[in-house]
């Protein structure tokens, strides 16, 4: 008898940790640690109906407000900033949202709305100027695109197996080599998100420890060290992006010069 009942309690004990852990993930991805422009974080549950009171225990269904303030502690614990006011829902559907992050291990998925999300034209250009060190070009211009923007020291660099990367946005071998000698070949990339209009910087092995260094400093006066490849920041206008120690790019929305 006892035995019956331990194991729907492990089940939702598992589930309620998976799920965390994911929406930790997803948040700091979607912010880059920080979480200001985060309005809410919605949870869509697509289980069978003698699964759903395992997820409804999990997700604490008839007190919506635990199961916030478990993710809100997970947020501190992190130096996720989620403001005050940020709202939580979750709803058992029959199919997800298009735009929503499905869990892989648990039958659910995630949608986190911020601010940003619809603001800036999706057609519209971004620039990246070159602030210290010396690149093939000033400036880059940045395109709503499925294709990784690469960031490294030289245009065609030989990896392992074979493999040529291509870095479109490259400092050159010669020129100011104290400044460039800092830059990996794989430093970084940038990635274009449709679901929120913006465009999202990752470092590369080359650009996290025990590698060079990759850290962002904000228009708002933030530090950010960028230390895991699976965790972006959302560039914003005046971010300045420092590779190794003096490399610098600027992110802006506008191409005039300086």
């Amino acid at each position: 008898m006892f035995k019956l009942f331990k194991e729907p309690a492990a089940d939702v004990k598992k589930i309620r940790n998976i799920l965390l852990q994911f929406i930790k993930e997803k948040l700091q991805r979607a912010e880059g640690g920080e979480g200001a422009n985060i309005n809410g974080i919605y949870l869509y549950v697509n289980c069978n109906e003698s699964e759903r009171y395992l997820y409804e225990s999990a997700v604490h269904a008839a007190n919506p407000e635990k199961f916030r303030n478990e993710v809100q502690r997970i947020a501190d614990d992190y130096a996720i900033q989620l403001p005050v006011s940020w709202k939580y829902e979750i709803a058992f559907t029959d199919k997800f949202p298009e735009q929503s992050y499905v869990a892989t291990e648990i039958k659910t998925a995630l949608f986190i709305s911020t601010r940003k999300a619809g603001i800036i034209n999706k057609k519209s250009c971004a620039y990246i100027r070159i602030l210290g060190g010396n690149a093939e070009k000033e400036m880059y211009v940045l395109e709503p695109s499925k294709e990784k923007i690469n960031i490294g020291r030289e245009a065609k660099v030989q990896l392992n197996g074979g493999f040529v990367r291509k870095n479109s946005i490259a400092f050159t071998a010669s020129g100011s080599m104290d400044i460039n000698r800092c830059v990996s070949r794989q430093h970084a990339h940038i990635e274009w998100e449709p679901s929120s209009g913006s465009f999202l910087i990752f470092a590369d092995e080359g650009g996290i420890p025990p590698h060079n260094k990759m850290n962002v400093h904000t228009a708002e006066g933030s530090f950010i060290k960028m230390q895991a490849i699976e965790v972006g920041h959302r560039l914003k206008e005046g971010d300045q992006v420092i590779l190794g120690d003096k490399a610098v790019l600027e992110f802006t929305y506008s191409g005039s010069e300086i």
